[in-house]
């Protein structure tokens, strides 16, 4: 058994230190695309994990919003924070929408770790960015990670609790919506990996980001 744990531990210490630039693939391909054609300044950004990534309508649901999509690989908050000049400040959006947290979780990050590289966030948004506004999209569940539930609670408060206490920042609940009205997470909108979410599921997820920017970011 000891053993067993040892095996474990080492796996996820090894998981935990993967390097902050194992996307750069990724970013050099964005900044391919930004060389051919630029987005415009003032612009609503969304950068974040494999949820954003993987929203293939992202540009039929987001239309007439003046967004673009920035997401990569199974990224996390530090990963986001390492490439911040790339791939936020050059932007210099009006909104910045964040998805990360939930693999930052799963990497063994604690939720006090992760707000306070959001706080890092914020105050490198709040220097170079002046006039941005910040949203994060809270951490959301799934069949896999169901184990993670109330650690991504606690995240997703201290999130709150965070921007509650500074002007231009927001938080979109991306958590409860995927329950059903009994407590018990969907089952059907998710693919095979259990993870990630399908057409269906993404119709939730839109919905939620849809309704925010209706109310708050017009």
């Amino acid at each position: 058994m000891n053993k067993i744990l040892l095996l474990l531990l080492l796996s996820l210490s090894a998981y935990a230190q993967k390097p902050q630039n194992r996307f750069e693939k990724e970013i050099l391909a964005y900044e391919k695309l930004d060389s051919i054609a630029m987005p415009a300044k003032g612009m609503k950004l969304f950068i974040g994990s494999s949820s954003f990534r993987l929203w293939k309508n992202f540009d039929v649901d987001t239309k007439g919003s003046n967004s673009f999509n920035r997401g990569f690989g199974g990224s996390t908050l530090k990963e986001a924070l390492y490439y911040f000049d790339r791939m936020v400040a050059k932007y210099q959006p009006s909104w910045v929408f964040v998805y990360e947290g939930d693999n930052d979780l799963t990497m063994g990050t604690s939720s006090e770790e992760i707000a306070a590289q959001f706080e890092e966030f914020s105050a490198r948004l709040a220097k170079q960015v002046p006039k941005a506004k910040l949203v994060f999209v809270s951490a959301r569940p799934s069949l896999a990670r169901e184990a993670m539930k109330a650690k991504q609670q606690d995240l997703n408060q201290r999130i709150a609790a965070i921007s509650t206490k500074k002007k231009g920042h927001f938080v979109i609940d991306m958590h409860s919506p995927l329950y059903n009205l009994d407590g018990s997470l969907m089952q059907d909108i998710f693919v095979a990996d259990r993870l990630h979410l399908n057409e269906k599921g993404y119709v939730i997820f839109a919905k939620q980001i849809q309704n925010f920017i209706q109310q708050h970011a017009q």
